[in-house]
């Protein structure tokens, strides 16, 4: 074109070769060397919250918390900036979602006391990090992460580029002050942390709040964690006051359970390291349809599917003749195979409408019709034997067929 397009200079474009910055590089330290003197992580004060980070908050770490709308993130973040600050110590609390009257009225409702938890309403991250390093606070919340934004980077908030340079400023500022900071993620309609995936890659921890609406039950799950270990989860109940820790899920679960109803069987589910007992649920029904009705909430409907094939085949209970109803109570979601078992029991206590009482069991199905035996069998068993539950069936020690367990229960006039 004869002319820069920019500033129109014609002067001849000239190749310059860029050069590294001078002075020293960064200090190394021998992995095997004395250790440095370095803060131990911080117990937040919330036994429930404590348990998913592995003993309390690391300094520098920097958290991300999701879950879907109305879930509690932010209420139960206040909670734990009430507990971290304490009397003498402080927490900024950067929102962009909520007026300062808006917190300020859920921090009266809740009944936030500490007098170190500061709110502030920003929307640029530079901003939120001038603050906190002029504040230099204990910890740094800010919520959310899909509303903040900087100007030198491209797109608007909750944009790729905008989530990912913001969290990249928030993480430098965690790792260069010592700060531990909590970022609100939202999440979108399949349940993930809306945003880039590498978001999640970025920080230290993932936690996901989930719960179900009906019961006010909530669970915090911690599903990635540097500093400890992942799949644990901690239980809170949504209160008028807030959210508030369960300390006997277990109790609270099986709580209003019938025991002379049939079709309903105990399960102790292991969440990380830890044991809680779930009330599991079947119904079955006879019906006229071509295609039998399979209804399932709490378990993997393939793994349902799977245990009805199995007691056809090796039970000879017709229940393609019926539609079959299986539902995990509490809103809890159950994913491992020990649920075989207690799922088939339940579904053959409802078919031969027979109760089971307080028996709980677990163990794994195999398409032969064996069972086998799940991890974790002791502490099942101490938790089981603590809610009151007897018997207690687990395949454990010796090779058991489900149909001489479906005996062994009473059902043997409902096998054909």
């Amino acid at each position: 074109m004869g002319f820069c397009t920019q500033c129109r200079s014609s002067e001849a474009l000239v190749e310059t070769i860029a050069t590294g910055a001078g002075g020293p590089g960064p200090a190394l330290t021998q992995a095997v060397g004395e250790r440095s003197v370095v803060r131990d992580r911080t117990a937040v004060g919330i036994a429930e919250f404590d348990r998913v980070l592995g003993g309390g908050i690391v300094p520098g770490a920097v958290v991300l918390l999701g879950g879907e709308p109305g879930v509690g993130k932010s209420t139960l973040l206040l909670h734990v900036a009430d507990a971290l600050a304490g009397d003498e110590g402080s927490v900024v609390i950067a929102t962009a979602e909520e007026s300062v009257n808006q917190v300020q009225m859920r921090s009266r409702r809740i009944g936030v006391s500490s007098p170190g938890v500061e709110i502030a309403s920003v929307y640029d991250v530079d901003d939120i990090i001038r603050v906190a390093s002029e504040r230099s606070p204990d910890a740094l919340v800010v919520d959310s992460i899909q509303t903040v934004s900087t100007v030198e980077a491209t797109g608007s908030a909750g944009g790729t580029s905008q989530v990912r340079e913001s969290a990249a400023r928030l993480i430098a500022y965690a790792k260069t002050s010592d700060t531990p900071v909590v970022l609100i993620g939202h999440v979108t309609k399949d349940g993930s942390i809306a945003g880039p995936r590498t978001l999640e890659h970025m920080v230290d921890v993932v936690l996901y709040m989930d719960g179900d609406a009906d019961h006010g039950m909530r669970f915090l799950r911690g599903i990635k964690n540097r500093y400890g270990s992942v799949n644990e989860v901690g239980v809170f109940a949504m209160t008028s006051d807030g959210v508030v820790e369960v300390t006997d899920p277990s109790g609270v679960l099986v709580a209003h359970r019938d025991e002379k109803a049939p079709g309903t069987i105990l399960f102790p589910t292991v969440e990380g390291r830890r044991p809680l007992v779930v009330e599991i649920q079947a119904l079955v029904v006879p019906t006229n349809a071509d295609q039998p009705r399979r209804s399932v909430n709490g378990v993997p409907p393939n793994r349902v599917h799977q245990v009805i094939g199995i007691i056809e085949r090796h039970a000879a209970m017709p229940l393609r003749l019926h539609d079959v109803y299986v539902n995990v109570m509490g809103g809890i979601r159950v994913t491992e195979p020990g649920a075989d078992l207690p799922i088939a029991l339940a579904i053959a206590s409802s078919y031969a409408d027979v109760p089971l009482g307080r028996t709980a069991a677990w163990g794994e199905l195999g398409l032969t019709g064996d069972v086998r035996p799940v991890g974790r069998s002791a502490v099942r068993k101490t938790e089981a034997e603590r809610v009151g539950a007897n018997p207690v069936l687990s395949p454990d020690g010796q090779p058991t067929r489900l149909f001489e367990m479906l005996i062994e229960c009473g059902f043997g006039a409902a096998m054909r």
